[in-house]
């Protein structure tokens, strides 16, 4: 039994990236989507990329507009890299102004871009909402070599980071709300348990294997 012939167009997320601490790496994780969809046949063609900002998913969605009517539903993830900076910047001058990847309203506006492409393709888009990260293993993360003094000076607390990224949750959210798309929560699924983080990897952003499997079974219930 097959249920159809999904893609995916996102981030390193949508790609299914873990970090390995044993070698210091990232990888894929291995996940079995026919266990997790109950024993029946799912076709997955994955056009998530490593670092993608909904800048260069859209380029992705316009690249292969002409195959996405073939695809019975599309899951776009797109955001967590937007919100992210350039950390080296701020920890050498965390008295200048820091943009974002992608400033807040030019996600609004592009994003859309992606789903409409979706739609006048005769694709049938479902968005996917971020997961949370932890703020602090996160903090620790990106300030690896860096000032995290000159860091923590420029985000007034660690939490920020948190706050930060869930202001883009709530964009897509609203987004999806806007355009009328279903939407995946995904981030609830991590947040409903006590302690989150375990779901997550060192760097205190990617999913471990274990919040993988979370975000693919949530993924099939609520398909």
């Amino acid at each position: 039994m097959t249920i159809g012939d999904f893609c995916v167009f996102g981030d390193s997320i949508g790609k299914g990236v873990v970090f390995n601490p044993n070698n210091n790496r990232y990888s894929l994780a291995e996940i079995n989507w026919e266990k997790l969809f109950g024993k029946v046949k799912v076709n997955i063609k994955n056009y998530a990329r490593f670092g993608c900002t909904v800048a260069k998913g859209l380029t992705m969605v316009k690249k292969h507009a002409q195959e996405l009517i073939g695809y019975e539903k599309i899951l776009v993830e797109l955001g967590g890299n937007d919100c992210d900076f350039i950390w080296k910047e701020i920890a050498a001058d965390p008295e200048k102004e820091h943009l974002p990847k992608t400033p807040v309203e030019e996600f609004r506006h592009l994003y859309q871009q992606v789903i409409e492409v979706i739609q006048v393709n005769k694709g049938k888009p479902i968005i996917l909402n971020l997961p949370p990260l932890d703020p602090q293993r996160y903090f620790d993360w990106i300030s690896r070599g860096l000032d995290k003094i000159n860091i923590l000076k420029w985000l007034g607390d660690v939490e920020m980071i948190y706050r930060w990224q869930e202001m883009y949750n709530v964009e897509v959210m609203m987004l999806a709300t806007r355009l009328k798309v279903p939407i995946i929560d995904i981030r609830s699924a991590f947040l409903k348990h006590n302690n989150y983080r375990e779901f997550l990897c060192e760097d205190g952003i990617h999913p471990n294997i274990r919040g993988y499997e979370l975000i693919y079974r949530t993924i099939s219930e609520q398909i």
